[in-house]
């Protein structure tokens, strides 16, 4: 769920729950505050982290596929 959709939904639920009452800044006060912890945890969504794990798996591939590459290398060099 997107951080934005979650916040909505988040504060939805909360406005149906002080509707009417003398807290009805609270509301307002709370999805600031929600908002701002959010941000600082530098959330992101599934997609996101589905393609850094995936980015991530072929970076590694590589990387193997170059030390192999260089221990070929290598190993011509002293033979």
């Amino acid at each position: 769920m997107e951080k934005a959709a979650f916040l909505d939904d988040l504060q939805q639920r909360l406005a149906s729950l002080i509707e009417g009452t003398p807290a009805a800044d609270l509301q307002r006060n709370l999805k600031a505050l929600l908002s701002q912890q959010f941000a600082q945890l530098e959330l992101v969504t599934r997609e996101e982290f589905d393609t850094q794990v995936r980015v991530l798996a072929r970076t590694r591939e590589n990387l193997k596929e170059l030390e192999r590459r260089l221990g070929e290398l290598e190993s011509s060099r002293q033979g």
